[in-house]
């Protein structure tokens, strides 16, 4: 099973667990990529200074690779990463109950997607916090690189995944104002959301990204969806009762009366948020679920690069 391109876990029990093996996954197909340059190996490690202290000598990786590195301490962190997740209703979607044939939705992929990014700082020694949000910042947590607080978080995660809830509007807009002004000033911000916020509170949403940019911290935006569904609204031909997940509002309709339409307008969307993004130098990836991990790891590891961190 390819956790991080075909993602057929039907338990997420134990997201430790599962992030682990996404993490270590990736690690291996780095090897094998355009991406071998990145040192995650080593990520625990420094180049040792000729004339400092030898105590802290790593003597195994020495008799390993015939070089000095010296190991690395929480205070000698990097790099702080504020981790953003909407944990509004539609981010339930598509919905997963027992007679479900779906195992995963926006927030389950979101979840370990996040769980599986915090494994990868904690490697690298960097910090990492949480904020989870819906109409409110529900969880807002500052950033440290300790297992304990790495723990912790995942148990916020889990309890996401565990105990969905209906009819949980959403604010992006007011949650990342409030997340842009908290946050550590120069730190990757990295947000996990399908961006529905209510369409006369778009202006709202551009100004809140455009706040995150302004307070100098540098954002990945992970514009989380199922794509075949919510883009590309790939549905039979034939009576659906559309429920807001939101709202509750009901809906019944032919999906092809309405297809042209409603794809037409999400692109529209998507395309204005693209050029939001690439305006205020914010770094969009369309993150479909369908897709895997490898999308979330990868534009981490690029964007870290590019900090000089």
């Amino acid at each position: 099973m390819d956790l991080l391109n075909n993602f057929d876990v039907r338990n997420l029990g134990n997201l430790e667990l599962l992030a682990k093996q996404v993490v270590e996954g990736f690690i291996i197909g780095l090897h094998k990529s355009p991406f071998h340059g990145f040192s995650v190996e080593f990520a625990e490690h420094r180049i040792y200074n000729q004339g400092e202290s030898t105590r802290n000598i790593d003597w195994k990786v020495y008799g390993r690779t015939d070089k000095l590195f010296v190991k690395r301490f929480e205070e000698e962190t990097n790099l702080r990463c504020q981790i953003v997740l909407d944990a509004s209703s539609s981010m339930y979607f598509p919905e997963v109950g027992k007679d479900s044939k779906n195992y995963v939705n926006k927030l389950r992929w979101s979840a370990l997607a996040a769980a599986s990014l915090m494994n990868l700082l904690k490697k690298q020694r960097d910090a990492f916090g949480l904020t989870i949000f819906d109409e409110n910042v529900n969880i807002h947590t500052r950033c440290k690189s300790s297992t304990s607080h790495y723990r912790l978080l995942l148990t916020y995660l889990q309890k996401l995944i565990d105990n969905p809830e209906h009819n949980k509007t959403t604010s992006a807009a007011k949650a990342l104002h409030q997340i842009a002004d908290s946050v550590h000033r120069r730190s990757m911000v990295v947000i996990f959301s399908d961006m529905f916020e209510q369409s006369e509170k778009t202006d709202q949403l551009f100004s809140a990204l455009q706040h995150l940019k302004h307070n100098k911290h540098e954002v990945i935006l992970f514009h989380t969806v199922d794509k075949s569904l919510e883009i590309d609204f790939d549905f039979e031909n034939r009576p659906y009762l559309f429920v807001d997940m939101e709202s509750g509002e009901e809906v019944r309709l032919q999906s092809n009366q309405v297809k042209e339409h409603y794809v037409e307008q999400v692109q529209k969307f998507k395309e204005e948020l693209k050029l939001k993004c690439l305006q205020y130098k914010i770094d969009f990836v369309e993150a479909d679920i369908n897709k895997g991990f490898k999308q979330v790891l990868q534009a981490y590891l690029v964007k870290r690069s590019k900090m000089g961190a």
